[in-house]
C-alpha cells in the first residue's frame, strides 16, 4: 500500500529565502537539487504527498521540470505564494490535484498551509506550513515545513506519532 506524506514551503527557486530563513545552502540552484533528493529520497512513485504550500517561484516550465522529477502523486493545497497563479496553472504545471482551501484529511487532521485557530477543546490537529522555522504553540499544531524536517516530506505514521506522544504529556 502506498504511503503518505506531508511538507511545505520549498520556495523553490526563491533566493531570498536561503537568507530569510537560515538555509544551509549557497544559491538556489543547489537549494533546489538538495530539496529533490530529499523528497526522492523517502517518496516513491506511488506514494501520495501533500504539499502544504508555498511550492516554487520559478515560471511554469521551470516549476513542471521541477514536479516532474519529484515522486509520487502530488496534491497540492496552495499557500500565499501560491494564490498568484490559478489552480489549472499548478495542474498543468504536474500537480495531480489542486485544492484553494484546507481540507480535512483522515477525519482528525486539518491540511492547511497557514495555521488556523483551534481552540484547545477541538479535537482535531492541524497540520500546517507557512511560518517555516518557527513553532506554533499548542499540541493541535503540527508545522510540516521544510526547515523542520530536513527537507524531507513528513509520513503519516510519523504524524501519527506526534499526536499519540502529544496526547500522552
Amino acid at each position: 500500500m502506498p504511503d503518505v506524506f506531508f511538507i511545505s514551503d520549498h520556495h523553490f527557486g526563491h533566493q531570498n529565502i536561503i537568507d530569510y530563513e537560515s538555509r544551509p545552502f549557497t544559491n538556489v540552484d543547489e537549494m533546489n537539487e538538495r530539496m529533490i533528493e530529499q523528497w526522492n529520497s523517502i517518496v516513491g512513485p506511488k506514494d501520495k504527498v501533500f504539499h502544504l504550500g508555498d511550492f516554487s517561484f520559478l515560471n511554469q516550465e521551470k516549476t513542471k521540470a521541477i514536479i516532474s522529477r519529484l515522486h509520487g502523486y502530488k496534491f497540492l493545497i496552495m499557500g500565499n505564494h501560491d494564490r498568484g497563479r490559478s489552480r489549472s496553472w499548478w495542474i498543468e504545471a504536474g500537480f495531480h490535484e489542486v485544492s484553494e482551501y484546507p481540507i480535512i484529511y483522515d477525519h482528525f487532521y486539518i491540511l492547511s498551509h497557514e495555521p488556523m485557530y483551534m481552540n484547545k477543546y477541538m479535537p482535531m490537529v492541524n497540520v500546517h506550513g507557512h511560518i517555516h522555522g518557527q513553532k506554533y504553540e499548542g499540541k493541535q499544531y503540527i508545522n510540516v515545513s521544510v526547515e523542520h524536517w530536513d527537507y524531507k516530506p513528513v509520513s503519516f505514521e510519523q504524524l501519527k506519532e506526534l499526536v499519540v506522544v502529544s496526547e500522552e504529556q
